[in-house]
């Protein structure tokens, strides 16, 4: 930790509503796309949907105020080219960041989280060194306006930050990023935050061919997979018990996990289609409404913020990767989900 901050379980403030309830399900707004409707539409989209969650993936002013009054909760996102300024410059300038770039646009009660960084430690290590002291100087902004009860602070990581992970039991981080993850784990174990992860499992499901079944992606298999004393019936539950597991190894029980994006394609890949993507999102959905958590954790449900409001023509990467949409432009369902 900073020699420049202690944190505690009493200064850090106090869990969010983790567990004991059904667990928040929302959406993430992309918006690497030409031809999205506007914020007002998109707003309008959301309450006629219910959905009360939201996930941006950066600080645009013009997105932000659409928000504003909305009620709307919000996680709100730091892109990595930002962390070397607010990790390299006294608190004040966060401060000043969080007041300019968030709390001049949108009122701070409809801020959730904010997302400091994204799949840092193996995607885009050039900024791994600032990731904790940017968590840091914007914890100490949120200390001095009064808002560490009710905006946490986290930074989500990509599924392969995980190794090992077959039996689930036996996950653990990678060692390459070891002394990485052990100052953010210790972070958001003693600031009462949750650690967020990216979970793609149709990545898995394409990736890894027959080790993977169709079946098990998609919650609906018969065959169980036993880890000891545990069994698992689908894809998801034994990718959050990983990171569970590798989180005690370390030493930091009882972290909350919050999956920060999953999803499915609706086409443009092997198993991509709108049935397959709804038979995944709905599981996804109906499991955090009735507060089914894991095997791990079984009276836990899981937060879950869905990948992606619409389909992203302006992504690269293969095909499927511009699919996710669960709205069309239009507002059309692609497919019959429902966040109740």
């Amino acid at each position: 930790m900073s020699e420049k901050a202690s944190f505690s379980g009493a200064t850090c403030g106090s869990w969010l509503a983790f567990s004991k309830s059904a667990a928040p399900i929302g959406i993430c707004y992309g918006r690497v796309a030409n031809n999205l409707p506007s914020p007002p539409s998109v707003i309008d989209l959301l309450k006629s949907n219910n959905i009360r969650y939201v996930r941006l993936f950066d600080a645009d002013p013009t997105t932000l105020k659409s928000f504003s009054g909305t009620r709307i909760n919000l996680v709100i996102g730091v892109p990595n080219e930002i962390l070397p300024c607010l990790a390299s410059n006294p608190t004040n300038a966060s401060l000043d960041w969080l007041r300019s770039n968030i709390f001049a646009h949108v009122p701070a009660n409809q801020v959730r989280y904010i997302r400091v960084g994204n799949e840092v430690f193996l995607k885009d290590q050039l900024f791994t060194p600032y990731v904790v002291p940017a968590i840091l100087n914007l914890y100490q902004a949120l200390q001095t306006l009064g808002l560490t009860d009710s905006i946490k602070l986290s930074s989500p990581q990509a599924a392969s930050v995980v190794v090992n992970s077959y039996p689930t039991s036996s996950a653990t981080f990678d060692p390459y990023i070891e002394s990485a993850i052990i100052p953010l784990l210790r972070y958001l174990y003693e600031c009462r935050s949750p650690f967020m992860v990216n979970v793609y499992r149709y990545f898995s499901y394409v990736n890894k061919g027959n080790r993977v079944s169709l079946d098990y992606a998609l919650f609906r298999s018969d065959n169980a997979v036993r880890d000891g004393a545990m069994e698992y019936t689908n894809l998801f539950d034994a990718s959050v018990d990983a990171f569970v597991y590798a989180m005690e190894k370390a030493g930091f029980p009882g972290i909350p996990v919050v999956v920060t994006e999953t999803g499915w394609p609706t086409r443009g890949g092997e198993g991509a289609s709108p049935e397959n993507a709804l038979a995944y999102n709905g599981n996804v959905v109906k499991r955090a409404v009735n507060e089914v958590g894991t095997r791990r954790r079984p009276r836990n449900g899981v937060e879950v913020y869905l990948f992606d409001l619409f389909d992203e023509n302006k992504k690269g990467g293969e095909v499927y990767e511009k699919h996710f949409g669960i709205y069309g432009v239009d507002g059309v369902r692609a497919y019959n989900l429902s966040f109740n």
